[in-house]
């Protein structure tokens, strides 16, 4: 087993699973509620540097992927006697965060509420790294690829706002 799922040397299948189909499931969910996301977000008026819809459906796949082997590695060193309830408590925040966004920017169409909440949740996902990261620094290194993301959504969900309904 790869040394990014062996944790002081151990390795739990179940716990791995558990927490890589925590966000995957959470964001099936989300997706069959808000099926009609990429059709909406193909109707608006977007940046010149808006990736096409099919984007999405590939790379946030594989940051809920990452950021569910980083949240299994916090978890793993529960046994080590260190404290990661606060830890997975932000992390659980910013994953419910995360799933507001969509119904925020698609089901209800508040571009600036959205943009708002995105800013919130980037907040949480900072403080996640930051208490991942002093846990484990190989927990906190597989959110940069997550934070790099809302980053760029951030500033994209923002100029949707500008265009849309300024």
């Amino acid at each position: 087993m790869g040394k990014i799922f062996k944790v002081n040397g151990q390795f739990k299948l179940l716990p791995l699973i558990g927490s890589i189909l925590l966000p995957i499931s959470g964001s099936v969910l989300v997706g069959y509620l808000n099926r009609n996301a990429m059709a909406i977000y193909s109707s608006l008026e977007r940046p010149s540097f808006a990736p096409p819809s099919w984007i999405f459906m590939v790379v946030w796949p594989i940051l809920y992927i990452l950021m569910g082997i980083s949240a299994y590695r916090i978890y793993m060193i529960r046994d080590q006697g260190k404290d990661v309830g606060k830890a997975l408590f932000f992390y659980l925040i910013q994953l419910l965060l995360n799933f507001l966004w969509s119904f925020l920017f698609f089901s209800f169409r508040l571009y600036g509420l959205a943009f708002i909440e995105l800013v919130i949740l980037f907040i949480f996902v900072l403080i996640t790294f930051v208490k991942f990261i002093k846990l484990d620094r190989v927990a906190g290194f597989l959110l940069i690829p997550y934070i790099l993301w809302l980053m760029f959504a951030g500033v994209l969900n923002f100029m949707i706002w500008v265009k849309n309904e300024m």
